[in-house]
């Protein structure tokens, strides 16, 4: 029994992702201080937590601190990581107490996004790195302000829009930049998942115990408590998120702006956007999307649908680069080629080609921001690539907002063309005592 219950808790420990081989540990013993990579976590409960584990598994990392505001989730990750590790992390409620160890190379900003530039910014200017989850802010001028920083202050800062280090979409964004599937027209992105139609109505509760919620709200609103508000499912409330469009949005734009000649900031922007599911649903953010970039090189077509499960290919989510001579279809699964047909050759104008079985890539895109820390490289994804995802998932979001069909972004400018409502929008307004960081 005894070795059934050992066992049971190492099964348990490589499930979750954090138990570490033993010549793993022993690798990490064999590296001397100077040549370690301490990191911290601000933002424990989920994907934040994801990434450290990935951070960990490699052999000159250590954590060395992990930081959130809701004690309960703070102590379980402590523990866990001097499970994994054999060494506890030290532990803080504030963000701002943790920027002042000296002993901390980088931080991992795993909060919800309406805290990623107050603490960007403020690890910018106490010298550490970033590795920051995706979308990079909450706002458009949020994101310029984490751009300026990391500049201002030379660091490395890591968006963690993963599939820039994916084999599959790697693989697709080189056959489309070599014209193997011909000119291309346009890019078809889909994105059908349950959760984006958010949670049903739940009443307030109180706060539970353990978490400091007023501190969870930092900047933004003062509201009570509610659970639909708070950990899961607080990206459905624009004072927090972006819904679906900014969760998953964001992630698959990216790979269309990344087959741009001169990948850029899009400029006329068309939207559709309703709730169409109203039944019992806890949210400000939209179920249904629609929305146009017109690109220099071609059309970007994105379509959304929250609460379908189904969607072109037989796939959820996806994303479809249509050329003349074949239409690429990726997702993190894999890519496949589908010809078009040359009815005078009585042939296929390509060949098909076929990638199957591949997976995540956090753990490649967590190596290469561990190894720019040390080679001061720009990363996969620098911050100026996550701005200007960032600005193709939050444009749609504003424009559904104030009821704008098209909206028109001078990027140059930093500001929307004719429309005051929009630009009331570039920026949030921080909630006393908490100020948007000057940089």
């Amino acid at each position: 029994m005894t070795h059934r219950r050992s066992f049971l808790k190492q099964s348990s420990l490589i499930a979750g992702g954090l138990w570490l081989a033993p010549s793993l540990i022993q690798a990490k013993q064999k590296i001397p201080p100077s040549a370690r990579i301490r990191v911290a976590l601000i933002g424990c409960n989920n994907m934040g937590f994801g990434i450290l584990r990935h951070h960990i598994a490699l052999p000159e990392v250590d954590c060395v601190a992990i930081c959130d505001v809701d004690q309960n989730i703070l102590d379980k990750r402590i523990a866990e990581v001097e499970t994994a590790t054999g060494k506890k992390p030290q532990r803080f409620t504030d963000f701002r107490k943790l920027l002042e160890l000296k002993d901390l190379d980088a931080v991992i900003i795993g909060t919800p996004d309406h805290w990623h530039c107050l603490i960007a910014v403020a690890a910018c200017q106490a010298g550490k790195d970033v590795y920051v989850e995706k979308p990079m802010a909450n706002s458009i001028g949020e994101c310029d302000l984490m751009a300026q920083a990391a500049g201002k202050y030379n660091r490395i800062m890591q968006v963690g829009q993963q599939q820039r280090a994916g084999k599959a979409f790697i693989e697709s964004k080189d056959l489309v930049k070599s014209g193997y599937i011909g000119k291309i027209r346009k890019v078809n992105i889909w994105s059908n998942f349950n959760y984006g139609l958010g949670n049903e109505i739940k009443p307030a509760t109180p706060v539970p115990q353990g978490v400091d919620y007023d501190f969870w709200l930092g900047p933004a609103p003062k509201r009570e408590f509610n659970p639909n508000r708070f950990h899961g499912s607080w990206r459905h409330f624009w004072d927090y998120g972006g819904g679906l469009m900014s969760d998953w949005g964001v992630h698959l734009l990216d790979m269309a702006i990344w087959v741009e000649d001169n990948p850029s900031a899009p400029g006329h922007v068309m939207t559709y956007a309703a709730n169409v599911n109203k039944e019992n649903r806890d949210r400000d953010t939209f179920d249904t999307m629609n929305v146009l970039f017109p690109k220099k090189d071609f059309l970007i077509n994105y379509d959304m649908n929250g609460g379908l499960q189904t969607g072109p290919y037989g796939k959820p989510y996806g994303i479809a680069y249509v050329g003349d001579l074949g239409t690429l279809v990726v997702n993190r699964s894999g890519y496949e080629i589908y010809p078009e047909w040359d009815p005078t050759a009585k042939a296929n104008k390509i060949e098909a080609k076929k990638l199957e079985g591949t997976t995540e890539s956090h753990n490649v895109h967590v190596a290469n921001f561990v190894e720019c820390i040390k080679t001061r490289n720009e990363p996969n994804c620098p911050p100026e690539a996550g701005r200007i995802a960032a600005l193709h998932a939050h444009i749609p979001n504003i424009a559904a907002r104030v009821g704008a069909e098209s909206l028109i972004w001078d990027d140059a400018k930093r500001e929307f063309v004719g429309n005051r409502e929009a630009n009331e929008l570039i920026f949030p307004e921080y909630r006393k005592p908490w100020v948007l960081p000057k940089v």
